[in-house]
């Protein structure tokens, strides 16, 4: 009993402070599944923010890592945290709101597409999460990285696109994630940039036309069609 005592202190010491900030993403990812089985008012806008809320914890966990001690499981832990919030939350979040939409429920093919597109969406995180931490360079991002991901499919299906465009644009999205194609880490600026986006974006939500997401969107389309060009540019040059 004593020494089960002592593993479980032990355990309890691996953690640093990162790393609770990287429980803190996943458990705002499984707050944001959660909250959708309730009947709390506002709950579709109450999971999109907690979805956002544990990007914003992502990004914080690396700044605070790199200036308190090195954690041995951080690495660990923030892929199982990620999985939680920019993966899992996000595919429960599309299932949702169009399983339930009236359209959907009445018709079984389009069920087993969805189905089938989240399946991909999942196997193509899986596999870009567990790869991250052998691929990683220091200047750029080995396949879209699984944040720009997330709030892309997250914004789309927030605003209800037509099932017809939500389909392919899951199945591309979790492609591009899990693929070769080489992004730029973002600058100090861009990071600054998408933070007050992302606050934004909690805030608003769809409130004045939806600006703060459709800001959000922008910025993260433009990060990804000008990051991939760029790259391929000094690749060329190299």
């Amino acid at each position: 009993m004593q020494e089960r005592i002592q593993l479980q202190k032990s355990m309890i010491r691996l953690l640093s402070f990162a790393d609770l900030i990287s429980i803190s993403n996943a458990v705002c990812g499984a707050l944001a599944i959660l909250v959708l089985f309730t009947n709390i008012d506002f709950k579709i806008h109450i999971s999109f923010s907690l979805i956002l809320l544990g990007l914003l914890a992502d990004g914080l966990d690396g700044i605070i890592a790199r200036r308190t001690r090195k954690s041995n499981i951080g690495e660990f832990l923030e892929a199982m945290a990620d999985m939680a919030s920019m993966v899992i939350a996000p595919a429960v979040f599309i299932f949702f709101i169009y399983f339930s939409s009236e359209v959907i429920s009445k018709d079984v093919f389009r069920q087993i597409y969805l189905f089938i597109a989240l399946i991909l969406f999942l196997f193509f995180g899986i596999v870009r999460l567990a790869s991250f931490n052998i691929m990683k360079e220091k200047k750029t991002y080995v396949g879209l990285p699984a944040s720009a991901s997330a709030i892309i499919l997250l914004i789309l299906t927030y605003f209800e696109i037509d099932f017809i465009f939500i389909l392919p644009a899951v199945i591309i999205v979790g492609a591009v994630m899990a693929s070769n194609i080489v992004f730029p880490k973002p600058n100090a600026l861009i990071n600054a940039a998408a933070l007050i986006f992302i606050i934004l974006s909690i805030v608003f939500g769809k409130t004045y036309l939806g600006f703060a997401p459709f800001l959000l969107l922008i910025a993260i389309f433009a990060y990804v069609i000008g990051g991939s060009i760029y790259e391929k540019f000094l690749e060329k040059n190299r």
